[in-house]
């Protein structure tokens, strides 16, 4: 009886693609091709996962981005600083800290210092289904990233930032002979 294969000795999905496409394209460097689709189909499958918490918890992606920029801020904004975060008009946050507000997930209070200011706060309700979704997708990433060690970890994260470093920059591609 043979024993399983070592978990870098298993063939995945990118295998047989890079497998298919090297007759097709002899310059093609396998490890470069692995690893960039590897990233693609990792990056699907997160998104994936995110989408499901979503459904799962009955959220709009609208508004768990705007849950989302509410926490990062420690719970509290104004709705001009949640625009400048999103990206969005003043008034596209407007509606969505509406809706929000209906839903129990924020609450708009005056300044006590100057009534014409608004503060937006997350509730206790918004915080707990804001971190319910960020957990089942906290949970995939550990749950994948699991399959390495710590110190693999550290080497994986440094070695993705010297990529986006170049991304980025926007350097000049270096020699593909496709």
């Amino acid at each position: 009886m043979t024993a399983p294969p070592a978990p870098s000795e298993r063939r995945d999905w990118t295998d047989g693609h890079v497998a298919r496409w090297q007759p097709v394209l002899p310059g093609l460097d396998p490890v470069v091709e692995g690893a960039v689709t590897r990233m693609k189909k990792l990056s699907v499958h997160l998104r994936r996962v995110r989408e499901q918490s979503l459904v799962d918890f009955d959220l709009e992606r609208h508004e768990f981005d705007t849950l989302h920029k509410l926490a990062g801020r420690g719970g509290t904004a104004a709705p001009s600083e949640l625009a400048q975060d999103l990206d969005l008009a003043p008034a596209s946050v407007s509606g969505r800290l509406d809706a929000l507000e209906k839903r129990g997930f924020v609450r708009r209070t005056r300044s006590t210092t100057d009534r014409r200011r608004v503060a937006v706060e997350l509730t206790a309700a918004g915080r707990e289904t804001w971190l319910g979704a960020m957990d089942v997708l906290g949970h995939e990433e550990y749950r994948l990233l699991g399959v390495l060690g710590p110190e693999e970890r550290t080497l994986l994260n440094d070695m993705l930032r010297r990529v986006m470093v170049a991304a980025e920059a926007g350097d000049a591609p270096g020699p593909w002979h496709g």
